[in-house]
């Protein structure tokens, strides 16, 4: 099934953020290997794709888990949450339709 992992950014975590993305990415590219990732990105602070300095306020995975514990035991080992950058993650059951 789908999960949506919901990621609410602290204050100032452009810099955190950084310091954790390589192994971030690593674990997206596993799922993403495995033909398990649907989507997954940060949502910029402000209104532009390259939002510099002003960082970005959270990220959003949608990726495919056995059930929901398993997608919420992924999310809670993700590099982002481990560093910091995360002040509140949520995970949800997500039910594609489009496209």
């Amino acid at each position: 099934m789908l999960y949506a992992i919901i990621c609410n950014d602290c204050d100032n975590s452009l810099e955190k953020r950084l310091s954790a993305r390589p192994e971030h990415l690593e674990r997206l590219r596993t799922l993403h290997a495995k033909g398990r990732l649907v989507l997954a990105g940060p949502h910029p602070a402000i209104d532009n794709i390259e939002p510099g300095a002003n960082g970005f306020s959270g990220s959003l995975i949608v990726a495919e888990f056995k059930n929901l514990e398993a997608a919420q035991d992924w999310a809670d080992k993700d590099p982002y949450r481990i560093a910091g950058v995360y002040e509140s993650v949520s995970v949800k059951p997500f039910k594609k339709v489009f496209p």
